[in-house]
């Protein structure tokens, strides 16, 4: 099991599972999901578009059916029978699982140790386990699929944000948030970096170029899978974020206490800001079409005189003068009024200045922050 180094369990109200045989392939989704580490693999073996709308952290998709071949399957049951479905179904999956065997796991020892699900613990994944312990391979199966690890998930997200505490950083927009929040992480402390788990900065400009966002089902997961690692004796450090980040919503249990925390104040010069922002934008400055676009997103929010402005100096490509005036006349208000609304006690919030955008003005402000921070345990 799992152990923080507070010396609680990774999860309040978990205990050992009885003992069990080794020939006995079923294991408690409670049992895998103490420690899920523990395995040499997590293979999900539903169809892809299964997969892609969430899994088990850092699983491995490997299908017994694919998309096609399930909606096969499904037609067969519901226009033939049963056994019909069964047949063709058994065929396929065996030819798959067999190409598994065969490509991805061609090179595993004897030892290794996979933990084996489908949708609700039923034929896949009961299939899949039985050929792998066939072979040798100490597999288990997740009792009760993805839809019990999903309620886990659920029941977890509710509960476990009010069992750490956390420092909520805010600043305006180009102040270097995610950047702290890196280094932060690199400097040993605990970070929940919601933006990197939803792949978007959290504005109209915010979608990353390399990166899709995930659905909400996958964002949960991650969130879930970065708390559960979390030590709740020491603090942890995560932005000031709006109910929602591009298409993904905050779980309400941790919006509200995030809303609650302690803020800690990031400040930069306009100059700074104007020189991170280009810098981290550089994929929009490079694709203008796309950054038009974009800006078009705020017309409702801005007089027509105000968007041909902005348009005008991109087309200029005056790039210092576009972000410090997008700044002024749009992000520093509209993060105002938001802070002020969800994040009332930004106000007083003691204040780090990064001073510049090098990696060791950044690294000074992170030791900073981790300083203030501590002023702030004791204190409490």
């Amino acid at each position: 099991m799992y152990t923080q180094p507070s010396g609680q369990t990774a999860f309040s109200g978990v205990h050992h599972a009885p003992f069990r045989l080794l020939n006995d392939p079923l294991i408690s989704t409670l049992d895998a999901l103490a420690d899920p580490d523990r395995y040499d693999a997590v293979i999900d073996v539903r169809s892809p578009s299964e997969f892609n709308e969430d899994h088990l952290p850092h699983a491995l998709s490997c299908p017994v059916l694919d998309d096609e071949e399930r909606a096969r399957v499904g037609t067969l049951h519901k226009q033939h029978s049963a056994f019909e479905a069964r047949r063709v179904g058994g065929a396929l999956a065996a030819r798959n699982i067999a190409r598994h065997v065969e490509t991805v796991f061609a090179d595993h020892p004897r030892e290794w140790s996979p933990l084996i699900y489908c949708w609700r613990g039923g034929q896949r994944s009961r299939s899949f386990t039985h050929v792998l312990r066939e072979i040798g391979w100490r597999a288990e199966q997740l009792e009760g699929g993805y839809r019990a690890y999903r309620r886990r998930v659920i029941d977890d997200l509710a509960l476990l944000p009010a069992e750490f505490s956390f420092r909520v950083i805010c600043g305006r927009t180009g102040c270097g948030k995610s950047r702290l929040l890196r280094e932060l992480s690199t400097l040993g402390a605990q970070v929940l970096d919601l933006e990197a788990l939803a792949a978007h900065r959290g504005s109209v400009l915010g979608d990353l170029p390399d990166a899709q966002q995930p659905p909400q089902k996958l964002f949960e997961s991650r969130v879930w899978n970065a708390l559960r690692r979390f030590d709740r004796a020491q603090p942890v450090f995560i932005e000031a974020e709006s109910k929602r980040i591009g298409v993904v919503h905050v779980p309400d249990a941790l919006i509200a206490r995030m809303r609650a925390a302690p803020t800690l104040r990031l400040e930069a010069s306009v100059a700074t800001r104007t020189r991170l922002l280009i810098d981290e934008y550089r994929h929009l400055i490079d694709d203008t079409p796309r950054l038009l676009a974009r800006i078009e997103c705020l017309r409702a929010l801005h007089s027509t005189a105000t968007i041909a402005h902005w348009r005008a100096l991109i087309d200029a490509r005056d790039w210092d003068t576009f972000v410090a005036t997008l700044l002024a006349q749009h992000y520093d208000s509209a993060y105002d009024r938001s802070m002020f609304r969800n994040y009332a006690g930004h106000v007083d919030a003691p204040v780090v200045e990064l001073a510049g955008i090098e990696a060791s003005a950044v690294r000074a402000a992170a030791r900073a922050m981790l300083d203030v921070s501590s002023t702030l345990a004791l204190a409490a």
